[in-house]
């Protein structure tokens, strides 16, 4: 295990860091030349260090790699007529610790936001804050402000929805699943982030890997997991409505308004998917170490 030693003097934190192998494997079949664009690789960041990255195309076609208006990591391919397989790797190191937790940060005042955090104060495709302004004010509208309401924001989203496969559609929003009372990870991710709008706190969609690290696998296949980051105070903080506890491991690989913006595969056509893999888990020893 590796360490890190963050701050000076007094202060000065250790943490080590855990090796995880993440990755992806998704099969089409096309009938035609099929543009597609694969957003699957994920961000760097001074906690999260990448290493041994690979992405490769079956058959082999030219891959073009941009960086979106979020900074996401994109790639853009043709799918061939026939079977295609677009295959992800990659072992990442991140800190052995959750993410922060910290019950006084304050919210900020609109007026108050950086330039570019106001964009999510306001509704998106899926986050629809202002059909559900009257009920985040009602539900949350007294809690005193700060990060123990967007906790409180995600205990509701947490306890109030069932996760279930097949429980809802590409079509539908978070006023759908709330009166539902179904969904699955982006769903309760985007509930919270239009109760949280609703009440002019900045909210942003993110997506990426997520491993069971020191906690108990649900015994699902592995799926990619969203979760959201709120601006507090001056910074985003991590909130995940639909685990709600903080994890280890977090690997993002899209950020974005919602799910619209980092969907992790946008197909110019209609090639079928007939199989999909994700990957998320501790490798304990790599070989090429």
């Amino acid at each position: 295990m590796n360490s890190r030693h963050y701050g000076t003097g007094a202060t000065q934190l250790t943490w080590g860091t855990r090796l995880l192998r993440v990755g992806c494997a998704f099969t089409y079949r096309a009938e035609v030349p099929t543009p597609a664009v694969f957003l699957v690789r994920p961000l760097w960041s001074a906690d999260v260090r990448l290493s041994q990255e690979h992405l490769d195309v079956k058959p082999d076609v030219p891959m073009r790699h941009h960086l979106d208006l979020y900074g996401n990591r994109n790639t853009r391919v043709v799918l061939p007529p026939g079977l295609s397989t677009v295959h992800y790797s990659a072992w990442v190191d991140v800190p052995d610790r959750t993410e922060d937790v910290d019950d006084t940060v304050p919210e900020t005042l609109p007026d108050g936001l950086p330039d570019n955090v106001l964009l999510y104060t306001l509704p998106s495709r899926y986050c629809v804050s202002d059909v559900l302004g009257d009920e985040a004010w009602s539900r949350f509208g007294a809690h005193p402000p700060g990060y123990g309401r967007v906790r409180e924001i995600c205990r509701h989203v947490h306890e109030s929805l069932s996760f279930g496969y097949g429980t809802s559609t590409a079509l539908s929003t978070a006023a759908d699943v709330n009166a539902a009372g179904f969904g699955v990870c982006r769903d309760f991710t985007h509930l919270a982030i239009s109760f949280c709008r609703a009440l002019n706190i900045p909210a942003r969609y993110v997506f990426g890997y997520l491993p069971d690290l020191d906690v108990p696998p649900d015994g699902a296949p592995m799926d990619f997991a969203a979760w959201m980051e709120v601006w507090l105070g001056d910074r985003w903080w991590t909130f995940d409505p639909r685990n709600n506890e903080p994890r280890k491991g977090r690997v993002v690989i899209g950020r974005g308004r919602d799910a619209a913006d980092v969907a992790m595969v946008t197909t110019f056509g209609g090639p079928v998917l007939e199989s999909m893999v994700v990957q998320a888990e501790e490798d304990l020893a790599p070989s090429w170490r």
